[in-house]
Formats: structure tokens, sequence, C-alpha cells
């Protein structure tokens, strides 16, 4: 059998573009557009990942409150942490858990994307 490699997410949003910016704006996301089956389509790469994003359609459900059942949130790793963070506070954004070390040889810290996306970002230290 084949290992399995990841490919990517597939967020739903209100807006795709509106999305697209703060990704790109705030994380420096790449926005890749494009055209799918005559529509246009926003996708982005950010840290090696492809982020799919999604209009939300007319039966889309509403986000769960929290605490629910599925992806919690996605995390990405930087090196400098505090000077990252510094950088994301200039622009404005929101930190749902501010820098800290749960265990050993991790720092990580929570922003607050669109639409409520939970965001971890996350340096790792040998131990």
């Amino acid at each position: 059998m084949s290992a399995l490699s990841f490919d990517h997410i597939h967020l739903r949003c209100p807006s795709p573009e509106a999305t697209a910016l703060w990704f790109e704006e705030m994380l420096g996301a790449e926005v890749i557009r494009s055209m799918q089956q005559g529509q246009p389509r926003v996708d982005l790469k950010l840290g090696g990942i492809n982020i799919f994003l999604l209009p939300e359609g007319k039966d889309a459900a509403p986000a769960p409150s929290a605490p629910y059942l599925g992806i919690d949130h996605f995390g990405f790793s930087v090196t400098g942490l505090d000077a990252y963070v510094a950088k994301l506070k200039a622009k404005g954004v929101t930190f749902t858990m501010e820098p800290n070390e749960p265990r050993p040889g991790i720092r990580i810290c929570f922003i607050r994307g669109p639409e409520n996306i939970s965001i971890e970002i996350l340096e790792r230290f040998p131990v």
C-alpha cells in the first residue's frame, strides 16, 4: 500500500476574497486565483500547505460553537516566535492565547483568523 502524504485543507467562508486577503496580509500567504468549471476560485499556499477557499453555499450549516467534535485548529511553526508575534500584533491580529510554554521544547500561541478560525503559531526547541 502507498504511504499517504498531506495535500490540502478546504475552508468554507462567506467571502473567499476577503479570507484570502486576511491570510495574505497577516500571515504572508500566496494567493492563487484561477477558474474552475467557469467559476472564479481562490486558493492559498501557506507554510507549504494548500488551503482551498470555498464559498459557503446556500446549504452550509453555521459554524459550531466550541467545544465541538471535528477539526479544532491548524498550526504553523516558525523560528523566532517572539519576533513573529510582535509583527502580528503590529498588524492588529487578535490573540486568543498569548505565547506560553505548555511543556519543555515548545512555545505556542493562538490567533483568531477570519470567521473565527483558530490558528496556532508555535516554535519547537530541542530538549
